[in-house]
């Protein structure tokens, strides 16, 4: 039955196989990017600082917040074909989820880079870029 369907449906394979191939390297290319410009003290501030462009256009603000949640969305809906096809499944579902706005947000994401491992890593790529490591403390 499931190499009925993988020969049935051969041009929906190679084309998730083409969008996991590419949101692997898109993200090889965009967690770096992103982990390096994150400001040193980002994490030790206790509100976030909100662009000025939103403050004054409530229209431009839920546009973008739609456009960043269904980005996440998909990022997370690609990391979970990505668990059985080749690709970063979980970081890229990771990704989505630190893309998309759910309550207590901040703190999960908070949580998770200060884990030793993860900091490490982050820092790591910091470092590699001349930019100063996160301060957690």
């Amino acid at each position: 039955m499931i190499l009925e369907w993988i020969q049935n449906n051969q041009t929906v394979l190679w084309w998730l196989g083409a969008l996991s191939i590419t949101m692997f390297i898109g993200t090889l290319i965009a967690v770096p990017w992103l982990v390096t410009r994150i400001p040193d003290d980002y994490y030790l501030q206790d509100g976030r600082k909100r662009s000025p462009m939103f403050y004054d256009r409530k229209v431009l603000r839920i546009i973008y917040l739609i456009v960043k949640n269904a980005i996440g969305y998909i990022f997370i809906g690609a990391g979970i074909v990505m668990l059985v096809l080749p690709g970063q499944g979980v970081l890229t579902m990771l990704v989505g989820t630190i893309l998309i706005n759910f309550p207590g947000k901040q703190g999960f994401v908070r949580w998770l880079v200060s884990r030793h491992s993860v900091l490490r890593s982050v820092n790591w790529l910091r470092r590699r870029a001349g930019r100063r490591p996160l301060n957690m403390n």
